[in-house]
């Protein structure tokens, strides 16, 4: 008799159950490089919070055309949510963590038709240290940028050159570049938030400093709880951070010219957001 892969019997019976899934309450919509993974841990810790299956589902960036079932079958079923509310007396909730939506153009009318009531949570880090770690990530941990860093934001427009409206253009289209190559595009924050605040109220969106999760995690931890509404469980606790990494420290030339070039851009960001992040140092 053959053996029957359990991951196949799994994906099965998610998608099966699928009407029976609950739908996500919050989403962390980025920024990539930027603290998302170690807030999803340390959420999903909280007893009020189901995790879901896969923490970066990429429904309304990537797997859109997948249909709105796929998606659900990612997330805990709605049984689970009973049991919690009537037999251990409390809520629950789920959410999920997908970077890539806070600079794909199309997500945030598509969330806002799917989830109109769900809470946005994007973390905000320094535009050069966050460039730097996804140019990193990509170099060696996805192994897809053959170019030094210097080579990479030299060539970053032409590689980008008309993608952004393609996606926005063709719902079908996946770009590989822009996924990837966008190092100087994804820490231009002025040119993202707009479109997410134009249509969710303040009330749905929580802007976090990802430096500040780094240096007071129980802090951001607490904040992201009221945010969500959901009961502060005080505790002494050590939160680790998560996909940490070492590299060779960006050359100081390149830092100061990417300084200047980012200066006028958070300058911009700062009066809309209305708050001074600090990273023009």
């Amino acid at each position: 008799m053959a053996t029957i892969d359990k991951h196949i019997v799994k994906k099965a019976f998610r998608a099966t159950t699928n009407p029976l899934r609950m739908m996500p309450d919050f989403i962390i919509i980025g920024v990539q490089k930027g603290g998302t993974t170690s807030l999803y841990k340390y959420l999903i810790e909280h007893p009020n919070i189901a995790p879901i299956y896969v923490k970066e589902p990429h429904f309304f960036d990537i797997h859109f055309h997948k249909g709105i079932g796929w998606y659900r079958s990612h997330f805990p079923t709605a049984v689970e949510k009973y049991y919690a509310r009537h037999i251990q007396k409390h809520d629950l909730i789920t959410g999920e963590a997908s970077p890539y939506y806070l600079i794909h153009p199309l997500a945030p009318k598509r969330i806002a038709k799917t989830l109109p009531k769900a809470k946005l949570i994007i973390l905000l880090r320094n535009p050069i240290d966050r460039a730097y770690s996804q140019y990193q990530h990509q170099r060696r941990q996805a192994g897809v940028e053959p170019l030094s860093f210097e080579e990479a934001i030299d060539c970053e427009e032409q590689r980008l050159a008309d993608e952004a409206e393609k996606l926005a253009r063709d719902e079908k289209y996946v770009s590989f570049n822009h996924r990837h190559y966008s190092y100087l595009a994804r820490s231009t924050y002025i040119d993202q938030l707009p479109a997410w605040m134009s249509i969710f109220p303040k009330e749905q969106l929580l802007i976090l400093k990802s430096e500040d999760l780094y240096t007071e995690p129980s802090l951001i931890v607490k904040q992201t709880l009221e945010f969500l509404n959901i009961p502060v469980v005080e505790q002494e606790k050590k939160y680790k951070p998560f996909n940490e990494a070492r590299y060779t420290p960006m050359a100081q030339a390149t830092r100061e010219r990417l300084i200047e070039y980012f200066k006028p851009l958070n300058a911009r960001l700062y009066e809309y957001v209305g708050r001074d992040f600090g990273w023009d140092k």
